[in-house]
């Protein structure tokens, strides 16, 4: 899976709403940026480098391996493997979608 995936599996996953009611980023680093917008209906998903609620700094590969179900959200943020700025309840909703 590449970057392009992640971002189909993720525009698949929210949907039109997704509940989610606010901004979130993905942050690749220099793979990229994946932004949610989920206070628009239907939600948005883009490369957009937006100001986010929440920002989830994740390596692609354990982006990957998110979608992919081999690291569960907990896990990977209790070891360390991604970060969690601003509103950790907007990653807690999206938990639910991912």
């Amino acid at each position: 899976m590449d970057f392009a995936e992640c971002t189909r599996r993720i525009t698949e996953k929210v949907g039109a709403d997704s509940g989610l009611g606010a901004k979130l980023k993905f942050d690749c680093g220099d793979a990229g940026r994946i932004f949610i917008d989920g206070t628009a209906v239907p939600n948005i998903v883009s490369h957009d480098d937006a100001p986010a609620d929440c920002t989830i700094k994740i390596a692609l590969a354990d982006l990957i391996a998110l979608l992919e179900g081999t690291l569960e959200p907990t896990t990977g943020f209790m070891t360390g493997r991604f970060t969690v700025e601003g509103d950790i309840g907007v990653a807690l909703k999206l938990q639910r979608v991912i």
